[in-house]
């Protein structure tokens, strides 16, 4: 089976900001630990740079269900940091301004 990338992407329950900073060094680790599955990650944020609304995280896995257990162990999932999560498979056209098709 080939490997495909899946895009996580997270909406953060409102008034939540409290909770985020709380869990963010542990969301963080997580993310270090699984590093060689990352193709990218972030958070998303307000227009003006001040509130975080969510995350997207594109995933390189062999399947749904290995997203969805990497979606379910982030530590933020666990806090109950999310009010939404879309989990997508996600195809490559253009990546670090270049075209992949």
């Amino acid at each position: 089976m080939r490997r495909m990338p899946y895009m996580i992407e997270t909406v953060d329950r409102p008034d939540s900001v409290d909770l985020r900073v709380a869990t963010r060094a542990d969301h963080l680790a997580y993310l270090t630990e699984n590093a060689d599955r990352l193709i990218m990650a972030g958070a998303k944020w307000s227009d003006d740079g001040t509130v975080p609304l969510g995350s997207v995280i594109v995933l390189d896995v062999d399947t749904r269900e290995e997203a969805e257990a990497f979606a379910a162990g982030d530590p933020f999932a666990q806090a109950g940091l999310f009010g939404e999560t879309r989990i997508t498979n996600w195809r490559v056209a253009f990546l670090d301004r270049t075209n992949r098709l």
